[in-house]
């Protein structure tokens, strides 16, 4: 544990230093094209991947690429890091992402957010905020992009019940467009509320895209039972290799409910 502990450390430090250095280095672009500031964010995700492999021993596995179709959709994905916030910019051609818009009002930070068309949402204001949030993805979709949410709307802990919002459905209704689930496994090695930064394998997995269309309780219940059987079996892949790597799987925060 000394040596997780070392590792984390290490990339930690290195992760906000160097995460100051690429919000410097990108202030060009703020008189650039949109597409700029975009390839450079997705250059920030790949050496954030690199510098955790590097530092902490972590892999990364994508599979299912060739699910995702071209043009419109949205991206529903499991959220249990803060990792996929930025592996998942890096790994889809436009993408726009919708977040609490608090983040918008850091400086720097919120103005790339900003710059690159991510869309803030007021949490407190109830079906309002969902239908100015449906109106202004219809806008990014018109422009080819690909819509990433994350339909708990926070971070769950591996081993937490799902929290599926309604949201997610009210979008997808909407903006008349396919919807590719994601499973994925990064609690293992980036858990919420720690720390720590554990060795093993990523794994985030494209699932088979839904087709627009279906009535919302189908859609709920479709998108929920993909992603969370995906992602259960990923854990437990997860599980098995970090148990070969330590003797036992790594402590973690305990689940909420």
């Amino acid at each position: 544990m000394i040596l997780i502990f070392l590792r984390s450390l290490a990339f930690n430090v290195l992760f906000y230093l160097t995460m100051a250095i690429w919000i410097i280095a990108a202030l060009p672009t703020f008189v650039m094209p949109r597409a700029a500031l975009v390839s450079m964010v997705k250059a920030w995700g790949r050496w954030n991947i690199w510098l955790m492999r590097a530092t902490c021993g972590t892999r990364v596995k994508i599979l299912g690429t060739g699910r995702i179709p071209k043009g419109p959709l949205i991206i529903a994905s499991k959220h249990q890091s803060m990792w996929e916030t930025f592996a998942l910019f890096s790994l889809i051609d436009q993408p726009i992402f919708i977040l609490k818009r608090e983040l918008k009002w850091i400086p720097f930070f919120g103005w790339y957010l900003t710059k690159t068309g991510m869309i803030g949402i007021d949490r407190k204001a109830g079906i309002r905020s969902l239908k100015m949030l449906a109106r202004m993805t219809q806008e990014q979709m018109r422009l080819g992009r690909q819509l990433v949410i994350f339909p708990e709307g926070t971070r769950r802990p591996i081993g937490a019940p799902p929290s599926y919002k309604s949201g997610v459905a009210m979008i997808y209704a909407e903006a008349k467009a396919p919807c590719v689930p994601v499973a994925l496994n990064s609690g293992l090695c980036w858990p919420r509320r720690t720390f720590l930064r554990y060795p093993g394998t990523i794994t985030v997995e494209f699932l088979d895209p839904l087709p627009p269309g279906l009535r919302r309780d189908e859609f709920m219940s479709r998108l929920t039972a993909s992603i969370e059987g995906a992602t259960t079996a990923l854990v437990e892949a997860g599980r098995r290799e970090q148990a070969r790597l330590f003797g036992r799987v790594p402590d973690a925060p305990p689940a909420e409910t």
